[in-house]
């Protein structure tokens, strides 16, 4: 069933909100650390994936992962670089520090676009990627004496980076003729994950209790909510996925203050004001500006 624009935006709340869970679960682990963390992640998504893909796009999917090409592996590499890099930093630093560094993201995306395929960045994003940076750069100041929470966010800055590529990756294969099915490419990604951390997860301390919580990360958090943004994707415009994705930040610190105690730092609420501000406005000001350039378009036509 085809998802209305009303009804995708609320399954695209609903994606953030399991999105976010993240941070204040893995507070709750007992004895699972670090590589261990992601690595059960990771292999829960994939068990999911391999049961729920099937369900929705018939076996026709394992099809795709064998013929998908280069483009559609180094999706997935992507994948499994945001996957592993998004749990670690969790073990590293604070939900909200890992929050805010990845709503670089579009910002990222947009930089990244313009040097490799030639995308123009209007002086309204210019703005907004300065003021994003101001705001990241008040967070650092903020961490400069704490060594592990600055390793933390410099390590959750790889997930919008890979994400970027990512997208830039996909870009560039549909302006080539070559469409990449996100969908596959998130299996992939999972795999991959787990079998890069599976190494450095030895030895297992992990207990029942823990491997219950990742495995529900793994189902609820990741493989359900990334299939249902692939379809709430085909249905939004990419502002509006921009902009609902925020409220993975605002649920996310709202969690894990509530869940797990964890008070966000006063650098990092002024920091992370900054960087969503400037998305929001930016956002906002893009999608104003196309929906403009529609009407006009439309009466052109009707003349």
């Amino acid at each position: 069933m085809k998802l209305t624009h009303a009804r995708a935006v609320a399954v695209m709340v609903l994606v953030t909100l399991l999105w976010s869970m993240a941070g204040v679960v893995t507070r709750q682990l007992e004895a699972a650390r670090s590589f261990e963390v992601t690595f059960w992640r990771s292999f829960f998504t994939l068990a999911s994936l391999l049961v729920i893909l099937p369900f929705f796009q018939g076996r026709a999917v394992f099809s795709k992962i064998r013929h998908g090409g280069k483009a559609l592996w180094l999706s997935g590499v992507c994948w499994s670089v945001m996957f592993t890099a998004f749990m670690v930093a969790l073990t590293l630093t604070t939900v909200a520090n890992v929050l805010v560094t990845l709503a670089l993201g579009p910002f990222i995306t947009a930089l990244m676009a313009w040097v490799f395929i030639g995308h123009r960045i209007p002086a309204r994003t210019w703005v907004a990627i300065a003021l994003a940076s101001v705001g990241i750069a008040w967070m650092y100041g903020g961490q400069m004496d704490l060594g592990s929470q600055l390793a933390g966010t410099l390590v959750a800055l790889m997930v919008p980076v890979a994400g970027a590529i990512n997208w830039t990756v996909v870009q560039h294969g549909g302006a080539h003729g070559q469409k990449i099915d996100l969908v596959p490419a998130v299996l992939i990604g999972a795999a991959l994950s787990s079998l890069a951390t599976l190494p450095l997860a030895f030895p297992f301390s992990a207990t029942p209790h823990d491997i219950g919580l990742l495995a529900g990360l793994g189902l609820f958090q990741l493989a359900i909510p990334c299939v249902l943004a692939v379809l709430c994707a085909g249905v939004l415009k990419a502002p509006e996925v921009a902009l609902l994705a925020l409220l993975e930040v605002i649920f996310g610190i709202l969690l894990a203050w509530m869940g797990a105690g964890e008070v966000p730092g006063s650098s990092v609420l002024t920091g992370g004001s900054l960087v969503i501000g400037a998305l929001v406005v930016n956002e906002l000001i893009g999608w104003r500006l196309k929906k403009h350039d529609n009407r006009n378009d439309e009466s052109r036509c009707g003349r």
